[in-house]
């Protein structure tokens, strides 16, 4: 963070008319005390009213009734600003996070008085529900790594990290390298990507981009699947026909499920109501679907996990029935038999 930013910073710290001493502000933006006495000078020199609360409990302040220019947000604009401001914080991995606070700080110091302490509430008045366990489709348990490589960093503030490099790569246009952790490899995989857009799904982000030197289309990369990324020397690009929007509604999973049936195929007869249902499924959704002569549907996707795979079938129920992999089939029944056995003969 530049001197500016950081005056700037504690500028708009002050302006909501609390007093922060030296060692809070200097804990906040990561400086030391002397380089904050600095930061104040320069406010001060510049025509800021700061002034010094002597004691225990003191520190710096605004002069009551300072005001910065304003800026001519409506009730709406701001509102709508704030919203998303608050939807960032419910993310599991938030990009650009130190900039969130003083994003928000800045947005209230320039409306007007009356409209900050509405707004000011944003957070408090505005939820956003996490996003519930999908019981169909759980998420797979990363597999020891042996490779001898190293594994992926943990915890969100490492995906907070790469989607922050990511998007900068973008704004910079330079590509970056990045190695990826895929639960079905055991070795790491190197790429150099020509990054495009983030996309979240789910509670997930996800990288958008190109391989370089591939004439593929656009892929996606886990984030909290990457272990290490960077910026590259080479430059980057934005087509000017890319639009994350033509991805939405997980249109992505449509050519994914087509690699998934060749390599774990899965076939399951269903009734005409059930494959409705699975229809309206984010995932399901994009398997193939194909009507029979008597009426019912064969529906092809991929799939490795057996258990997975019986999970659906006993939520179906009644007119479901495995197909695909023949040698499933026998285990599913057993399944069945000790699912009734304790209702008798």
């Amino acid at each position: 963070m530049s001197r500016f930013d950081r005056a700037l910073g504690i500028l708009l710290l002050l302006r909501a008319g609390k007093t922060f001493s030296a060692p809070e502000l200097a804990r906040r933006f990561e400086v030391s005390t002397r380089t904050i006495y600095r930061d104040i000078d320069t406010l001060s020199a510049v025509g800021v009213p700061v002034y010094a609360e002597i004691g225990r409990d003191g520190g710096f302040r605004l002069v009551e009734g300072y005001f910065l220019p304003p800026v001519a947000f409506s009730v709406g604009e701001a509102t709508s600003l704030l919203t998303g401001l608050a939807l960032l914080h419910r993310l599991r991995a938030r990009p650009f996070a130190p900039a969130l606070e003083t994003a928000a700080q800045k947005l209230l110091a320039v409306v007007p008085d009356q409209l900050r302490e509405v707004l000011a509430q944003a957070q408090r008045i505005i939820g956003f529900e996490a996003i519930p366990h999908d019981i169909f489709h759980p998420e797979r348990a990363e597999p020891t790594d042996t490779s001898g490589s190293t594994p992926p960093a943990s915890g969100d503030s490492s995906a907070a990290q790469v989607i922050t490099t990511f998007l900068q790569c973008i704004f910079d246009r330079h590509a970056v390298a990045l190695q990826y952790h895929s639960p079905y490899r055991s070795m790491h995989d190197a790429h150099v990507v020509m990054p495009y857009g983030i996309l979240w799904d789910r509670d997930r982000w996800y990288l958008v981009g190109r391989r370089a030197d591939r004439g593929e289309e656009p892929r996606l990369w886990r984030a909290d699947r990457v272990v290490s990324i960077a910026r590259h020397a080479r430059p980057g690009e934005l087509p000017s026909t890319f639009d994350i929007t033509d991805m939405l509604g997980r249109s992505w999973l449509t050519e994914a499920m087509a690699q998934w049936m060749d390599s774990a195929p899965v076939v399951i007869r269903v009734t005409c109501a059930q494959a409705d249902r699975l229809r309206q499924d984010w995932y399901y959704g994009h398997a193939r679907f194909e009507e029979q002569s008597d009426g019912d549907v064969v529906m092809t996707y991929g799939e490795g996990d057996q258990q997975i795979v019986f999970e659906l079938l006993r939520w179906l129920g009644p007119g479901a029935e495995l197909i695909a992999p023949a040698e499933w089939r026998a285990a599913f029944a057993a399944e069945l038999r000790a699912l009734l056995a304790p209702y008798g003969p």
